[in-house]
């Protein structure tokens, strides 16, 4: 039942990403051109100074899925809802901390923000900064149940939840800016559908899963134990809020409103590109926990890490080609003017961050064998760097310059210091990975090739133009890496979602579920 559930939530992640994608493409220039590019610069400014405060998480959301999948392995429910009291605890004294911290942001927005930004500016971002520090110090305790639910492997509903949050966003959204609402209203509404959210995660896992909480016994031992394990998990997400957050910060404070909006563009984009890996590995945290606990040797973490990392790169490296090939002509056609140079930082950031993304189902080992220590401090210390780049280099450069700092910091830790560990300590395959990998890169660049021979017909910028180029571009990919590239695990695969896909979603939706 867990493997179909795999299988479906596999399927489901990447119909909600692709749902999501063209929800955000198509309402993104109605909503720039309803916002304006300073006003829009604000909201991004806003969300991302809000956004530093979701670092205190501390990293426990991995440890809620990887310990209630031991306990669920091990069929011990008595430690299991412990762990949940235990939990809800710990969240409910973060929310209460982020409020503080939050209300402390929000009576020196003054300060932060008075090079840059107008008074008006200023009073906007206050009332911004106030809603979205209210939607996040609830979110905490409500969160724990995502993580169960993920614990549990519950993926079909998880990805269901995904796409209704998707498409309920615009529908609320369109209107309030059709009323004038703009930044304002976007971070009420963004707040309220948040909340509905988690609240209807708490139902499923209070009715559906029976989930109960225990707050008789303290367990002091495992209490310690969770805290290292999330110490680590807290400084990746430290690390993963200065490396796509910082550039936001600082052209803030060195340049404007305007330069945040080009680079928020940019790093839309980036983060498109970036959900397509992650919502494979995602996937696979508690079925790793399960091999850890059932003692899976370094060869069956090699095979996983190798097979996920294949498919990853099948999807990314398409997704990256096309965006090679017409993403300027896109951005200028998707953001409208002003935006030319978000092209540019967009394509610095995703070419390094390739690497990372075919390799995160390692991230998954890690936390499931808790050996998360090296990468986070290697990790911690390359963002620092990336700071001390990005600060001169966006003063020179502006947004350019951001990206500049980051590429060179994700170059160093993820290409060379990373696959160097996952060799020597973790005992992954490395060589072989990257001859696997390797293999697939020839057909993905005779279809780059191919796409920019040809990518001279039709109007330059023009809608249909971008389609004919990104036809061309799909129609050389696919069959390329279909004789070239694939192995028979993989066409399998894209015979079975292909032509099967829909009756199998039909059928496991369909099938009476059986909770553990």
């Amino acid at each position: 039942m867990k493997t179909d559930q795999i299988k479906a939530g596999a399927f489901l992640s990447y119909l909600s990403l692709f749902l999501n994608t063209l929800v955000s493409l198509l309402y993104t220039p109605y909503m720039l051109f309803q916002m304006g590019q300073s006003e829009y610069g604000l909201y991004s400014l806003a969300v991302t100074v809000v956004g530093y405060l979701a670092v205190l998480d501390f990293g426990f959301g991995s440890a809620v899925i990887r310990y209630t999948a031991k306990y669920k392995a091990l069929h011990n429910k008595e430690k299991e809802f412990n762990l949940n009291g235990m939990f809800l605890v710990i969240y409910t004294l973060i929310g209460l901390v982020t409020a503080g911290i939050g209300a402390l942001v929000y009576l020196n927005a003054d300060n932060m923000f008075a090079a840059h930004l107008t008074l008006e500016e200023i009073g906007k971002a206050k009332i911004i900064i106030l809603l979205l520090v209210l939607n996040l110090s609830v979110s905490f305790p409500l969160c724990i149940f995502s993580s169960i639910i993920s614990a549990y492997e519950e993926f079909i509903y998880a990805n269901l939840i995904n796409i209704v949050r998707i498409l309920l966003g615009p529908c609320v959204l369109i209107p309030l800016l059709l009323m004038g609402y703009r930044a304002v209203g976007m971070a009420a509404a963004t707040t309220v559908i948040n909340l509905c959210i988690l609240m209807v995660n708490m139902w499923f896992c209070l009715t559906r899963l029976k989930i109960k909480f225990y707050f008789n016994h303290r367990d002091l031992k495992l209490f310690m134990e969770i805290c290292a394990f999330s110490f680590y998990g807290f400084l990746n997400i430290i690390v993963d809020r200065i490396t796509w957050s910082s550039g936001h910060f600082i052209l803030g404070v060195v340049s404007g409103t305007v330069a945040v909006a080009v680079y928020a563009i940019a790093i839309q984009v980036n983060n498109y590109y970036l959900a397509f890996s992650t919502a494979l590995s995602g996937l696979f945290l508690p079925k790793l926990t399960a091999m850890v606990t059932n003692g899976a040797t370094d060869h069956d973490f090699s095979e996983l890490f190798i097979k996920i990392g294949r498919i990853q790169y099948l999807i990314i490296a398409y997704i990256l080609g096309g965006f090679l090939c017409v993403g300027q002509d896109f951005i200028d056609a998707w953001a409208g003017p002003g935006y030319e140079e978000a092209y540019f930082i967009a394509c610095l950031l995703m070419i390094p961050v390739t690497i990372p993304l075919v390799q995160n189902t390692g991230i998954s080992i890690l936390q499931a064998q808790n050996r998360q220590r090296f990468r986070s401090i290697t990790y911690l210390i390359l963002a620092v760097v990336n700071i001390a780049l990005s600060i001169p280099l966006g003063m020179l450069y502006g947004g350019i310059g951001c990206a500049v700092g980051t590429a060179a910091a994700l170059i160093f830790g993820s290409v060379l210091i990373m696959n160097i560990y996952y060799y020597k300590v973790i005992h992954l395959d490395i060589p072989r990975f990257w001859r696997e990998i390797a293999r697939m890169t020839m057909p993905a660049i005779c279809a780059l090739a191919i796409c920019f021979i040809f990518r001279g017909l039709g109007e330059e910028g023009a809608v249909l133009t971008i389609l004919l180029n990104g036809c061309i571009y799909t129609a050389a990919y696919f069959p390329l890496m279909w004789f070239f590239g694939m192995n028979p695990y993989e066409r399998e695969l894209v015979v079975l979602y292909g032509g099967k896909g829909k009756q199998l979603l039909i059928r496991l939706v369909m099938r009476r579920k059986c909770y553990d």
